[in-house]
């Protein structure tokens, strides 16, 4: 992806929801998209699933998928793809879900739509496919409708139809959030099985920074809809060059160390996008924001070959707190992706 921007009409004038985005996902790799509610994180999914069709909404810049524009893509061609080569987790699967038919005749349809399987075999390759997300009785549950089901189920039951046709690209925005803690450690273990088990790559959405610390190999950290940080999850973590980034990690208990007494909080909320300011996203709720944070907005300098995030201070030589050793991310204990043409 290179440039994405997303610009909505409102108040008579256009408003840009995402701004000059750009990201690869590569084979096998699994990154994150970590933000706070608004900022961007599903808008940017919606427009590389071509989900965005409301009058008057502007998508500019590219997204390309195994050399395909999805950008201007006729809605018959990304038909097509999606389901088939690029699947999305939605956050709730209680509204994702159909509430009229039955979980395994909603996972059959998708399968029937993109392969040439008939009724029978989609059925078994449903059925398989939800034994193979550790639901129980996988048979029972198919002919089961989704308000009869948990939200373990129902979530387990969205990733086996997000992953009946073997897509290259599974986009999962936020598909743990409404689950307790013992639910959601499965699903985030049936996320990192997913390039080993079915060779997909992940784009994995989320506002939690220890979800992506125990699944993500690259992060990239948006704040009201523009790149605030981006590198691989283990640099991330370890060197913050944003303070937003910083006060992202500082809200994470620690493992190691002494107990805080509080953790620390970012004060106020992130500006609506007809409100940021001229210069810094964030400087209004930064403690580190002086006169260059005001005049312009900051252009993403590198911190190392990888490592890039939009702010003055690095340049300045302002060093943020470390987090090393605080969070195990997911490079201590994955597997190294395979590399290869990136999908996206």
């Amino acid at each position: 992806m290179q440039n994405l921007s997303v610009h909505v009409p409102a108040q008579g004038q256009l408003i840009s929801l995402v701004e000059n985005v750009s990201f690869t996902v590569g084979a096998q790799e699994i990154v994150g998209l970590v933000g706070e509610s608004g900022s961007g994180k599903s808008v940017t999914a919606m427009a590389l699933m071509g989900l965005l069709d409301s009058p008057g909404v502007r998508i500019t810049g590219s997204a390309r998928f195994k050399g395909q524009e999805l950008v201007g893509m006729p809605p018959r061609l990304l038909r097509r793809l999606r389901g088939r080569d690029i699947a999305m987790i939605f956050q709730d699967p209680m509204t994702a879900f159909t509430p009229v038919y039955t979980i395994g005749w909603q996972i059959e349809e998708q399968i029937r739509a993109h392969t040439s399987l008939s009724r029978k075999q989609a059925q078994q390759r449903a059925i398989t496919l939800l034994a193979e997300m550790g639901v129980p009785d996988p048979a029972q549950m198919a002919q089961r409708y989704p308000h009869q089901l948990s939200g373990g189920l129902r979530q387990r039951a969205m990733i086996a139809m997000a992953l009946s046709c073997n897509p290259s690209l599974l986009i999962a925005d936020e598909p743990t959030t409404a689950l307790d803690v013992t639910v959601q450690a499965q699903i985030l273990e049936l996320v990192r099985g997913l390039r080993s088990s079915h060779g997909s790559s992940v784009l994995f959405i989320t506002h939690d920074m220890g979800v992506v610390a125990q699944t993500c190999d690259s992060t990239l950290v948006l704040y009201s809809g523009r790149i605030a940080e981006t590198g691989p999850t283990a640099d991330l973590f370890a060197h913050p060059s944003h303070p937003y980034t910083a006060a992202l990690l500082a809200s994470i208990p620690p493992i190691t160390g002494p107990r805080p007494a509080h953790l620390p909080t970012i004060a106020s909320a992130p500006p609506t996008p007809h409100t940021r300011p001229v210069g810094c996203a964030f400087a209004p709720r930064c403690t580190y924001a002086h006169t260059p944070c005001t005049t312009s907005q900051p252009a993403l300098v590198p911190i190392s070959a990888q490592h890039a995030a939009a702010c003055v201070l690095p340049t300045e030589g302002t060093p943020l707190p470390p987090r090393l050793g605080t969070v195990q991310t997911a490079q201590a204990h994955s597997a190294p992706h395979q590399t290869g043409t990136t999908p996206l």
